[in-house]
């Protein structure tokens, strides 16, 4: 035992131990945590998604270095802005902001809750395979969300990731080679 915890009463180290032990138990990660807030759902049919319209047009108006303007529902401006991350590896910002917008689109609660656990587990869940940086409380408030589902489950975490590719990556993306090919 070092001096300084020596020096204190032995209530106060009995407490620590206590708090200690209950900090332990709280960081545990159980495997499947998420599947006692958000049901398995059965599986279902696919049906095919409406292919987007293409519009490169858009394109220049990109360089106002406003993310808004970069429709991410165009498909080349999303294929060049994607490709963009992948090399710069943060496509996961791109992949989790995509995958909220299906999830908005859902209706029925089956599905719903299908993407809603698929997400959880691929983009907030510590050590997940693509998971975003996001603070703490983010995720918080987006697993509390996960309770009740709704289009907003995901709101405060899409959004905090929105900022920070407009903050961040979209700059980068204007004067990189990939987006100035764009434009020839």
């Amino acid at each position: 035992m070092c001096k300084g915890l020596a020096a204190l009463p032995q209530t106060c180290l009995e407490r620590a131990k206590e708090i200690k032990t209950k900090l332990g138990v709280l960081l545990q990660k159980p495997e499947n945590a998420i599947d006692l807030i958000i049901p398995y759902p059965e599986k279902t049919e696919k049906k095919p998604e409406k292919q987007q319209k293409t519009h490169l047009y858009h394109s220049l108006e990109w360089k106002r270095e406003e993310i808004d303007k970069l429709n991410l529902n165009i498909k080349n401006g999303l294929n060049a802005f994607r490709s963009f991350l992948q090399s710069e590896f943060s496509d996961e910002n791109i992949e989790f902001w995509m995958s909220c917008e299906e999830f908005k689109k859902s209706k029925d609660p089956v599905k719903m809750a299908a993407k809603a656990k698929k997400i959880y587990e691929d983009f907030i869940q510590a050590e997940g395979p693509r998971e975003v940086n996001i603070d703490h409380f983010t995720k918080d408030v987006t697993l509390r969300n996960l309770v009740k589902l709704s289009p907003t489950t995901f709101d405060l975490a899409q959004k905090r990731i929105y900022a920070l590719m407009e903050k961040d990556s979209f700059g980068r993306f204007l004067r990189s080679q990939l987006y100035q090919d764009l434009l020839v």
